[in-house]
């Protein structure tokens, strides 16, 4: 998987499609060279269903942009590509 495979498929299966946008990436000084993507395992998030265990991919600054952000930014559900937030 890379960051722009994964891009895509977020995009395709997102109604609000906000995390890739193009000026809020500016505004971090972020590129799409500047992330890889990892096997993220399985993690908890909270659901409609409860708090459930799904595999995802770990979205990774190589470098840090502004604000000194770098290393993981942000896990993507494997079945719907959504972002999702750890809930442990």
């Amino acid at each position: 998987m890379t960051a722009n495979n994964l891009k895509n498929l977020y995009e395709q299966n997102s109604v609000r499609k906000l995390f890739f946008d193009e000026r809020t990436m500016e505004f971090f000084g972020d590129t799409m060279r500047n992330f890889s993507v990892k096997d993220g395992g399985k993690i908890k998030c909270l659901t409609d269903k409860g708090i459930v265990e799904v595999e995802v991919w770990d979205l990774v600054r190589e470098r840090p942009v502004n604000g000194g952000l770098h290393g993981h930014c942000a896990y993507f559900r494997k079945d719907n590509y959504q972002v999702v937030v750890s809930h442990e």
